[in-house]
């Protein structure tokens, strides 16, 4: 009975939310959380040098605050070079590190860009081979949750801060949650309450494509990306003034350091701007109709009721 009990402590039903998502921590211990479908760089944006790795993709958020039960990571590997993802990059020289997909050429070195067989290669190696990795995999309320998006077709800012009505809105269409209306008694995402009563802040942040779509525009710059992360989690953006755009209603902070000004207004960016209207457009009317699958369903009760 007291081994049933203690399988139990992790389940949703005792106040933890189980999270797809990597954490970190600070040097003054503000916690930040990394939601981010394959692709998107919560891997490479957690791995920080000059922060704790809690964990790299499974992680519960209970009462106490952030607590990693995964106990490893599994990174994707193309393209990957020691000076864009440093951390990453040294563990594939080390015993132990598992390389998956990956094309060796004939002196058995990897090729991270060779792509013949797919884009999807990996490798998965202990958290212990970060150097900052944190021994206890833990950490208190987090102060930042990051949600992570690939846009390809261009036309998403790479950074807005988001109400937690907004936080809902993105939470349920690119991320997996207990959702209103899916269960009896649930009326809103766990996430958002969360999000409410840590006071935390919520961005949303681009590292798909910008300057246009998927084959005409190019991705942004990691180094942007990093840089707005940075500013992110030393609360420059979240005490920088914002601008609302027009098509979602998102939150553009009007500077980040290290970050060009044209860069964080993705239509600044399009040549043909009724082009970027169109397309944008067509992602929010995409982004409606997935979000009613949420609104509109109820809980059924079961036949055998």
């Amino acid at each position: 009975r007291e081994q049933r009990k203690e399988r139990r402590v992790g389940e949703p039903q005792h106040n933890v939310l189980p999270m797809h998502c990597s954490a970190n921590i600070g040097p003054d211990g503000d916690v930040a959380l990394f939601f981010g479908l394959s692709g998107t760089g919560k891997t490479t944006l957690s791995a920080d040098a000059s922060r704790t790795l809690i964990g790299d993709d499974e992680h519960g958020w209970g009462a106490d605050g952030i607590f990693n039960f995964e106990g490893g990571c599994y990174a994707k590997t193309i393209n990957l070079s020691p000076e864009g993802e440093p951390e990453i990059y040294a563990t594939t020289k080390m015993f132990g590190t598992i390389l998956e997909n990956v094309v060796l050429d004939e002196h058995r070195r990897p090729n991270f860009t060779d792509t013949t067989h797919t884009q999807n290669t990996r490798c998965s190696y202990p958290i212990h081979y970060i150097p900052n990795a944190s021994e206890t995999g833990y950490g208190g309320q987090p102060q930042n949750v990051i949600f992570l998006t690939c846009d390809a077709f261009g036309v998403l800012p790479p950074v807005s801060k988001l109400t937690p009505q907004q936080a809902a809105y993105h939470f349920l269409n690119g991320y997996t949650a207990k959702v209103a209306g899916t269960e009896a008694g649930v009326t809103e995402p766990q996430a958002t309450d969360k999000i409410r009563q840590n006071n935390v802040n919520v961005w949303l942040v681009n590292t798909g494509w910008t300057g246009g779509a998927y084959g005409t525009g190019e991705r942004i710059n990691l180094a942007y990306t990093r840089a707005i992360v940075n500013a992110i989690l030393d609360g420059t953006l979240a005490k920088t003034e914002t601008e609302q755009e027009d098509f979602f209603g998102l939150h553009i902070p009007v500077s980040c350091p290290d970050v060009p000004s044209e860069v964080l207004h993705p239509r600044e960016t399009w040549t043909d701007r009724a082009a970027y209207d169109e397309t944008a457009r067509d992602l929010l009317r995409r982004f409606d109709e997935n979000y009613q699958k949420y609104t509109v369903r109820r809980a059924q009760p079961d036949a055998a009721d």
